[in-house]
């Protein structure tokens, strides 16, 4: 009878579980605690200031302001990108669909760029003197200037989720199409010999069984929704006026260009709070249960 080497599990994880315990776990704690003084970054924490870092955050209307947006985003990931990539992903997962790998790599293509590359490229596009935007107008609507897109209160926010999506669709696209691939062809074909029209073995059977997949690429988009920085930093660092202010350009802004690191340790703590409440949510959907 073969024995089991019942440390060897724990020798082979050791060394990735020291990395994530120094460059994940211990960042955390080391927030926690900046998040509790007054501290530019310098010299010894001194100044215990206790929760008024978080009191002074709730209070502060910016804050609440960037909060909102970034709600914004993730109701509009959920409610727009996310069903325009399932109609995608059913239409150009099927095995019979034509050009189906060019358009997967087409609609793909936008996730491979870099935030900062994208919203550069954007701001191109929105540019009112040479962009795009003004190109549409002059051969559309000739005589009417083009709108400044990225630098009207009312309209930058709006912009910027069109990039957003523009972006993300083709990853989440792909995460359902993987979902499609998982699914036999036998169910399908079993339903339509049974009688079932097309929609309705989609409604019935093919949703259902791709439901894991769903709540995946939702959890992805919320969480994403939550920490993005780069693309709206590059559109206009989430001005004019704090009208595209993300919690995290907040958190570069007020504490890292200020230096005040218990201020902006007390943003990224919040932060992780409203991540790790998503994960909870998310682990509670896609657990057993058995481990419920």
């Amino acid at each position: 009878m073969i024995k089991k080497n019942v440390a060897l599990p724990y020798i082979l994880l050791a060394p990735a579980l020291l990395l994530f315990t120094l460059f994940v776990v211990a960042p955390v704690f080391q927030a926690a605690i900046f998040s509790l003084y007054k501290w530019n970054g310098l010299g010894p924490l001194s100044d215990f200031r206790g929760i008024d870092n978080f009191v002074l955050l709730l209070k502060n209307a910016i804050f609440i302001k960037a909060i909102s947006h970034n709600v914004i985003i993730i109701v509009v990931s959920l409610a727009v990108e996310l069903p325009l990539a399932l109609i995608v992903a059913l239409i150009i997962g099927r095995s019979e669909f034509r050009l189906a790998v060019l358009f997967r790599t087409f609609f793909f293509l936008p996730y491979v760029l870099s935030e900062i590359i994208t919203g550069v490229l954007w701001q191109f596009i929105y540019h009112p003197q040479y962009g795009l935007i003004r190109s549409i107008f002059e051969n559309l609507f000739p005589g009417i200037p083009a709108p400044t897109l990225l630098g009207n209160p009312a309209t930058v926010l709006g912009a910027i989720l069109v990039v957003i999506i523009w972006k993300y669709f083709g990853f989440h696209m792909s995460i359902l199409i993987a979902g499609l691939q998982g699914i036999p062809n036998d169910i399908r074909e079993a339903a339509l010999i049974d009688g079932a029209t097309s929609m309705q073995t989609t409604g019935y059977i093919i949703l259902p069984l791709l439901r894991p997949t769903i709540i995946v690429s939702a959890y992805f988009s919320i969480i994403g929704s939550l920490q993005i920085f780069d693309v709206i930093w590059a559109m206009g660092k989430g001005d004019p006026v704090n009208a595209a202010e993300s919690m995290v350009t907040y958190l570069y802004k007020f504490g890292m260009q200020r230096l005040n690191i218990g201020f902006g340790s007390a943003v990224a703590v919040t932060i992780f709070v409203f991540c790790l409440f998503f994960s909870l949510i998310y682990n509670r959907l896609t657990a057993t249960p058995e481990e419920r």
